[in-house]
């Protein structure tokens, strides 16, 4: 009985592993207030450690079901992933959270198996990963769209005025209406550059057939 108690606590040992390192994860991931933190990464974490433990030496030693559980939890936890993945504003949120779970699974199940120097050493490379991928630097930026209605009206060649100052091919949503004699264009432009109230300001007054700008911000 005392020993199957002390065999028992040795594979408990990679639980706790599993949950020190995944509050590790967790926590970073909560400095940058990302949309998982403490709570989700440990729980992963630790989760995924135990069911690995279960999945070893639950069956005893060579059973035949022995890696079936480890399989499952790497698409079990892709579930959970897609639950943190949002599309908003013409961008995906999210998705870097969800694959850091999804590595954070990979932790405690490294963990759970006993393979304790796997485990931390793949927890330092998440860490140092994220810390190196969020320092202002263009290489590591993604490309980032802003978008701009505008209301003009259009003698012919105004059109082409207009996606040269905003250095754009086409534009988007467009609606054209006959007024008189003129047309007037209303349409979305989308850019790389981010655009100033000041600078817009400008470009309607050195452009009179501009009728209205607005800029369009993320909620």
């Amino acid at each position: 009985m005392g020993e199957t108690i002390l065999k028992e606590l040795n594979y408990l040992i990679g639980v706790i592993v599993a949950l020190v390192l995944g509050f590790a994860i967790g926590l970073e991931r909560k400095f940058r207030a990302k949309e998982a933190g403490i709570r989700t990464h440990t729980v992963v974490a630790v989760g995924s450690a135990l069911m690995m433990v279960v999945s070893k030496f639950g069956f005893g030693e060579g059973a035949a079901d022995m890696s079936r559980i480890a399989a499952q939890i790497v698409s079990g936890i892709g579930f959970l992933g897609a639950g943190i993945i949002v599309y908003r504003q013409h961008e995906i949120h999210g998705l870097t959270t969800a694959a850091g779970v999804w590595a954070t699974a990979g932790v405690g199940m490294a963990a759970g198996a006993g393979l304790y120097t796997v485990a931390t050493g793949a927890t330092l490379i998440l860490i140092l990963s994220q810390c190196i991928f969020h320092i202002p630097c263009r290489i590591f930026r993604s490309k980032r769209t802003y978008e701009i209605k505008i209301c003009f009206v259009n003698d012919g060649e105004n059109d082409e005025k207009v996606k040269q100052l905003f250095e754009v091919r086409h534009f988007n949503r467009l609606h054209i209406e006959r007024k008189d004699d003129t047309s007037v264009y209303r349409a979305t432009l989308k850019t790389d550059k981010e655009y100033s109230s000041r600078t817009l300001g400008n470009i309607m007054a050195e452009n009179p057939f501009i009728v209205s700008l607005e800029r369009c911000d993320d909620e």
